[in-house]
């Protein structure tokens, strides 16, 4: 994509892309499912359900045991939202090459800002916890607008309060998510290898580029 001018603001998701939170996730998941008496899901299965947000998630863990209907999902996502709060950042990891491009993008004068489907409520504390909350002078979670990611909403607003157009600034993901949200509002989208993708090989999800490290985004985008 060199034909994009140098960006005046990149976006960024956050679980599968800057953090590894399948564990907590998992074990969220796990104690939501063995208090509604249902057998819980291996932490591999979880990894699939992730990326649309957690009423997905919580439908999905129930719906692969059973029934989903809508009641029973709003009773486990009480359930869930009150273990993932006790859980949320204890064992979460910064993937290898996060905190190097981060700080390059600052160096770099590069405002960034975190777009993600995790709810408000948790994505402030997890960014707290793990270190990396003052890299982002704007954070969207999946329920600060009506709508959120495949939706290309939350990004234009990070775009609007970073003051920048859409077409100046880049996504980086790890899911069709991701990527179709960039491309419906108009910027170029790179995907990290590593992330979760709900279970969907990311080189078929069309995009810019591909990212074996966050790192590997910094010659792309900073030129």
């Amino acid at each position: 994509m060199s034909a994009h001018r140098a960006p005046t603001a990149v976006l960024f998701d956050l679980d599968g892309t800057l953090l590894d939170s399948i564990p907590d996730l998992s074990e969220a998941c796990r104690r939501m499912m063995v208090e509604l008496g249902r057998p819980p899901h291996p932490l591999e299965v979880i990894r699939t359900f992730v990326g649309k947000g957690m009423i997905n998630l919580v439908r999905r863990c129930l719906a692969e045991s059973g029934s989903a209907e809508a009641a029973e999902v709003d009773a486990a996502v009480d359930v869930f939202r009150r273990h993932y709060a006790v859980v949320n950042g204890e064992r979460t990891m910064i993937y290898p090459g996060v905190v190097e491009a981060l700080v390059a993008f600052e160096a770099a004068g590069v405002p960034m800002a975190c777009v993600t489907n995790k709810p408000g409520a948790f994505t402030g504390p997890l960014l707290e916890r793990t270190g990396i909350a003052r890299f982002f002078s704007v954070t969207v979670s999946g329920d600060t607008l009506p709508d959120k990611k495949p939706h290309p909403a939350p990004l234009l607003h990070a775009c609007a309060h970073l003051g920048v157009p859409a077409d100046a600034a880049w996504m980086i993901g790890d899911s069709a998510n991701d990527a179709e949200a960039a491309r419906a509002a108009g910027m170029p989208v790179l995907l990290v290898t590593y992330g979760y993708s709900e279970g969907r090989p990311v080189d078929s999800i069309e995009c810019d580029g591909l990212l074996s490290s966050l790192v590997d985004a910094l010659p792309r985008i900073l030129t």
